[in-house]
């Protein structure tokens, strides 16, 4: 069954898309392809359903871009921004503060890996790495080692879309057209469990990469400022899984060599896989760590990065140019900080990393027929998140998949051949079977 096109009926839903193809520049897309692939164009959206404007809804699979923990609509998330709009919807940052910062910053300091108590907030996940980058460089210029000033990543990572996080990012798509305004930053070989060879394990892939690391930092430490990472998955790349060894390693090598450690929990944070932060199944505590998408709940902008005492003492200073300096307007957004407290208090109150554990478990059985289908390669999973890649030598697929999904009323997203389930955490079992038998009678049709 495929999705109705634009051209196949008079109705709300093309009239919007027209409209849309034509004023909105839609992100990560060749406009193009939207003369055949249809938009969806959504009216309104409730729980892990969006509805569009002739009445149809779609299972939000993939939580509007990673976004969305507990479901569209959320009441408990509505109230709390409807009691802060009646107080405060902004106050600058620069030389104000607020309640709603400053019990989010106490709050995410507490649940945190131990250390990290100072909160330095942006407005979405690459603004975060850019903050980090800029913040670690800083840090060593701050310390009397300006030649600290180059940064390692993995490959395959994927850290933003401005000059900064581009640099650190790993994806051909998102940085070969841009790559004569980046700084060249080195890059390591990923521990992907997926690179395992025959009766080896993911341990081994993540010993390997280990040893390369170490190598790199051996030889060039004196030049690097910080090492980047996506703790256990990295999601651009495929949703890449990988074993905790290798957080531990990198851990006590950056401590061994005088290199920061940024973790980027951009989408692994808040309960993604398993723990409310990914690094907690490593026991490790990183130099800075991202957090944007989930913060929020999905409903406003909101990034922060989390660091320690030693890397705020560096800036803490009468010279105004030892400050750090980066700054926006909405930075600390009271409508946003608001969200994302109403966000850690339904975890606190629903018990939510629990309640994940035993419906991971339950999905995970649910999805067995996945795993065992003749075009399914690597089926993987850590904690809320599923992923399969798919043998097939049609070209399209993902743009074939995408749209033979919504015509069984399901938004899903598939990166290349990677096909994933990351939905809101709200999702039913009953919800989660629909995801497992429309990708089954997709695979079945390829």
């Amino acid at each position: 069954m495929s999705a109705p096109r634009a051209s196949d009926q008079a109705s709300a839903n093309a009239g919007w898309r027209e409209r849309s193809r034509a004023a909105v520049w839609h992100p990560c897309t060749q406009m193009k392809t939207h003369e055949t692939l249809p938009l969806l164009p959504i009216a309104r959206a409730e729980g892990a359903w969006l509805h569009d404007f002739d009445g149809r809804r779609y299972l939000d699979g993939i939580s509007s871009w990673w976004v969305n923990l507990f479901g569209h609509a959320n009441p408990r998330i509505n109230a709390a921004l409807a009691a802060q709009l009646g107080t405060l919807e902004h106050a600058m940052l620069a030389g104000c503060t607020h309640r709603a910062v400053v019990e989010l910053s106490e709050r995410l300091a507490a649940l945190a890996p131990p250390g990290l108590g100072h909160a330095f907030y942006g407005s979405d996940g690459a603004s975060a790495t850019e903050i980090a980058l800029k913040m670690s460089f800083h840090y060593w210029s701050n310390r009397g080692k300006p030649g600290k000033r180059g940064f390692v990543s993995v490959a395959g990572g994927y850290h933003g879309e401005t000059l900064g996080a581009l640099a650190v990012t790993d994806v051909p798509l998102f940085r070969a057209t841009y790559a004569p305004l980046l700084a060249k930053q080195a890059i390591v070989p990923s521990p992907d469990a997926r690179k395992a060879a025959p009766g080896a394990t993911a341990r081994d892939v993540a010993a390997a990469a280990s040893a390369a690391l170490e190598a790199h930092l051996d030889a060039h430490h004196a030049t690097i400022a910080a090492l980047i990472v996506e703790p256990l998955v990295q999601g651009a790349s495929g949703m890449a899984m990988h074993d905790p060894a290798y957080l531990q390693a990198a851990r006590a090598l950056c401590s061994r060599y005088g290199v920061h450690l940024i973790a980027d929990e951009i989408m692994t944070g808040f309960g993604r896989t398993g723990t409310l932060f990914a690094c907690e199944a490593a026991g490790i505590v990183p130099d800075f760590l991202c957090l944007s998408k989930g913060i929020t709940g999905g409903y406003l902008p909101l990034s922060c990065v989390l660091s320690t005492d030693e890397v705020f003492a560096a800036f803490y200073a009468d010279d105004a140019a030892r400050g750090f300096l980066h700054s926006h307007s909405y930075t600390g957004s009271a409508l946003a900080c608001r969200a994302a407290l109403a966000v850690l208090d339904i975890f606190r109150d629903d018990r939510v990393i629990e309640a994940n554990a035993a419906a991971a478990r339950r999905f995970a059985a649910r999805a067995a027929p996945l795993a065992a289908h003749p075009r399914v390669r690597h089926f993987r999973q850590r904690g809320m998140i599923f992923a399969l890649d798919v043998d097939t030598d049609r070209p399209g697929f993902a743009h074939r998949f995408f749209g033979e999904a919504l015509g069984r009323g399901l938004l899903l997203r598939p990166i290349d051949r990677t096909v994933y389930f990351m939905p809101p955490y709200i999702v039913t079992d009953a919800e989660f079977g629909l995801l497992v038998d429309g990708t089954r009678e997709i695979l079945d049709a390829e």
